[in-house]
């Protein structure tokens, strides 16, 4: 078995490979272009998931499973995969600790208003007029109630807070004080102090928030988007941030990435940037190698249920 991968991990990552799978056949490079030689007769390729088009596939005679070593799929050539029956599995679950760890940093950042102490530490300025506030009692709208929602609802329960969940179905999950479906998410906007965004890119959640949800919105509510920028138009945000129909906005994803440096966003006093960094740790390889070798074993034995199948028609 030939598998190509179009990045090179850790040395340590590949020499675990190698060891526990030494019948396959590894290909490691550097990037897509540098390995498409060898992907055009792999039997599996391994991918980040942003390089892969629509020619790699069909080059790729031999192709009979993807693994994305991450969860995101909006790049991946979806349409051709299905039509060539490829089999396809991601990493889906990797990010719920980092993810839900750095969203409980931002919210406890603005109730205790931790951005505002440090610049007053840079002008050497001793304030305490202004009160914190806390986060029991607080109610959290999670949009996108998967594996990383419901570690986050886990984390927000322990602060006390109400925490209510989207999904596509809207059945009950644990952490989660109520559900609701995507199509009645409307229903609670002006019941919720924060809006923890997890949507992913698709047909469905592109363009997703709409003026008018923001109008329903609780002016003191801040919003968080750690999931995809194009689930709301930048324009309806910025229009909903200056007419102060909501408090704030923590974004960690843009529209289009790196965001451009004169870019509004920037110097709006209601606005804190991250570079989408919310999924990134050290463990971020290894527990994605863990779901490939678990996946790797399942496919050569052809025994037990592979993990993170992805129907490529719907994205997820």
């Amino acid at each position: 078995m030939k598998i190509v991968f179009t990045f090179d991990p850790p040395d340590h990552l590949k020499k675990t490979l190698q060891s526990n799978f030494s019948n396959v056949q590894f290909y490691f490079f550097h990037d897509v272009t540098v390995a498409e030689q060898e992907m055009k007769t792999a039997e599996v390729i391994v991918t980040y998931g942003e390089d892969l088009n629509d020619e790699h596939i069909l080059k790729a005679e031999n192709l009979q499973w993807i693994m994305v070593t991450s969860a995101g799929l909006e790049r991946m050539p979806l349409k051709i995969i299905s039509e060539r029956n490829i089999l396809i599995t991601n990493a889906r679950g990797i990010h719920k600790i980092p993810m839900a760890e750095f969203t409980m940093g931002l919210i406890l950042d603005y109730v205790k208003s931790f951005q505002r102490l440090w610049d007053n530490q840079k002008e050497m300025i001793w304030d305490k007029s202004k009160p914190l506030s806390e986060l029991n009692g607080q109610s959290l709208l999670i949009v996108g109630a998967g594996a990383i929602g419901q570690e986050i609802a886990r984390l927000a329960k322990a602060f006390g807070m109400k925490v209510y969940g989207v999904n596509s179905s809207g059945m009950p999950k644990e952490y989660f004080d109520e559900m609701f479906t995507l199509n009645h998410v409307n229903a609670v906007f002006d019941q919720v102090d924060f809006l923890v965004s997890l949507l992913p890119s698709t047909e469905k959640t592109v363009g997703f928030y709409k003026k008018t949800d923001f109008e329903k919105m609780k002016s003191s509510l801040v919003f968080i988007n750690i999931g995809r920028g194009d689930v709301v138009e930048e324009e309806i945000l910025i229009d909903a941030l200056n007419n102060h129909q909501i408090a704030h906005a923590y974004l960690d994803v843009f529209e289009q990435e790196p965001l451009s440096k004169g870019h509004p966003f920037w110097t709006m006093d209601n606005v804190s940037i991250t570079p989408h960094i919310s999924s990134t740790t050290r463990n971020y390889l290894p527990r994605a190698f863990d779901i490939f070798e678990k996946n790797l074993h399942t496919y050569i034995n052809n025994v037990g249920q592979l993990i993170n199948v992805i129907d490529p028609e719907r994205g997820y």
